[in-house]
């Protein structure tokens, strides 16, 4: 049975941020936090609690998953990936997200002022 993507959504801010930061490589956590800031040009800030709780939720999940990479034996590192259900996730709520915003060009495009009083 294949997993629809829309059960998940819309997504948490920090889940997005999350899922974004593993779309483009396998990251271990401080790797993660450190992607969100130019991400969002320093406006979210991902703290370890916050990390840490949202990559054990998604593992849950299943839209996350724990990445096999040869470790350095002294390295307590553990690396994260996105997983296929995560990409389709990911794509699910990009998509969501075009609509609203395109929604809301509409709505400011078309916006009557409003008559004072």
């Amino acid at each position: 049975m294949k997993e629809d993507p829309d059960r998940f959504l819309p997504l948490a801010p920090a889940t997005l941020h999350i899922l974004l930061a593993l779309a483009g490589e396998d990251l271990h956590g401080y790797g993660i936090m450190q992607e969100v800031s130019p991400q969002t040009e320093g406006r979210y800030r991902l703290g370890p609690g916050t990390l840490y709780d949202n990559l054990q939720r998604l593992m849950n999940q299943g839209l996350v998953e724990e990445a096999h990479r040869p470790r350095n034996p002294e390295s307590r590192r553990r690396y994260y990936r996105l997983s296929a259900v995560g990409r389709g996730v990911l794509r699910a709520e990009i998509a969501r997200l075009e609509g609203v915003v395109r929604e809301a060009r509409l709505h400011l495009g078309t916006a009557r002022p409003r008559r004072a009083t």
